[in-house]
């Protein structure tokens, strides 16, 4: 069966209050993008590479690929409006019955073995959603004020959210909501239930100058 990585970086990155977005920032001398990219290559043996790119930075992607990678294994096409619409556009270029990984480019922590570990559960039930424990206090806003939440009953969730194409691909038929955050929503407003996976601390979303400093340190180890 056919794998793809659908990896989604098409965000501007305005809370890294950079000239360019995050996914172009260079970690130890070489992009975000570049780590992710390679970490996907090396744990999916012939797994094919969407890369989805903020139209105005096409071309400083293909310039990434092109240093780094045989081009031939990755494709690049542009984000949209929301991530949504982003993973909705690299996933119509998926016609064949394959496991799809959806990724976030700056999660460029991302161990073999987690993307591993989604695939062997995506096969076996058709989802794999990673998540970690929630270890800090939860409360909850109200009408009336705020109230805790049992954080013994609450998952974080991460990426790579990996699903087989027969329930990925149409479950993005249907119409956009703003609920819509991660792949996993849409496929429980198709209809589906989803399996999750034990994620990992490591594989952190790098949003704020801080998280570029963690990564550093943790790549460093």
């Amino acid at each position: 069966m056919q794998k793809y990585a659908v990896i989604v970086a098409g965000g501007s990155g305005k809370r890294m209050g950079a000239e360019i977005p995050k996914q172009f920032l260079l970690l130890k001398g070489k992009p975000i993008l570049f780590y992710t990219i390679d970490t996907f290559l090396k744990a999916v043996p012939g797994v094919k590479i969407i890369l989805v790119l903020p139209q105005e930075h096409l071309e400083l992607g293909k310039e990434i690929v092109d240093g780094y990678f045989d081009a031939e294994q990755i494709r690049i096409t542009q984000g949209g409006e929301t991530r949504f619409h982003s993973v909705a556009n690299g996933l119509k270029l998926i016609e064949e019955e394959s496991i799809i990984f959806v990724h976030d480019g700056v999660r460029c922590l991302v161990s073999k073995e987690l993307i591993q570990r989604c695939y062997t559960a995506a096969l076996e039930t058709g989802s794999a959603i990673p998540v970690i424990n929630c270890r800090d206090s939860v409360r909850m806003v109200t009408a009336g004020g705020n109230e805790p939440v049992d954080r013994n009953q609450l998952r974080l969730v991460q990426t790579p959210q990996t699903f087989h194409s027969k329930i990925l691909l149409p479950a993005f038929a249907i119409d956009y909501k703003e609920r819509f955050t991660d792949e996993a929503n849409v496929v429980e407003a198709f209809g589906l239930k989803v399996t999750l996976v034990q994620g990992e601390d490591t594989n952190i979303k790098i949003t704020n100058p801080v998280d570029l400093m963690i990564a550093e340190n943790m790549l460093n180890q």
